[in-house]
């Protein structure tokens, strides 16, 4: 009976320290994995913003060389009657819908939005940027 019991201690303390060991090492990898993920992740995330980076110094660049246009036919629209001077403003609006959508894409960027949010930002600032441009093509 003694040897029994002994035999079962035995095999119960084999089979609690097996399990432990499993756990530790179970537990190991699923800290390993989520850390992994979350530098992966940022990594990514870094790349992303990189390139988001670019398009939005490419907007501005756009951005600036058409509002230099606006600014040298204004005093040509100015100087005609109330019709033009109308068209120059309505053209003048969608450039200034325009800046407001880059600056939205910027204040994203700054402030560490999700890179899909930056990225629609992005898209709707281009629309704008080539409304205000065939806007000015059609002054």
């Amino acid at each position: 009976m003694r040897k029994s019991r002994l035999s079962l201690f035995k095999s119960t303390s084999m089979l609690i320290s097996v399990v432990g060991i499993i756990m530790i090492i179970s537990t190991i990898i699923v800290v390993a994995y989520v850390g992994f993920s979350i530098v992966n992740e940022s990594i990514t995330n870094e790349i992303s913003s990189g390139n988001q980076y670019d398009d939005l110094a490419e907007l501005k660049s756009e951005y600036g060389d058409l509002e230099s246009k606006f600014d040298f036919v204004k005093s040509t629209y100015y100087a005609g009657d109330s019709d033009d001077i109308q068209r120059y403003n309505d053209a003048r609006l969608e450039l200034t819908r325009a800046g407001s959508a880059i600056d939205n894409v910027q204040s994203a960027l700054d402030a560490d939005k999700p890179s899909n949010d930056v990225d629609s930002r992005i898209e709707f600032a281009k629309e704008k940027l080539a409304t205000a441009r065939q806007a000015y093509e059609n002054l």
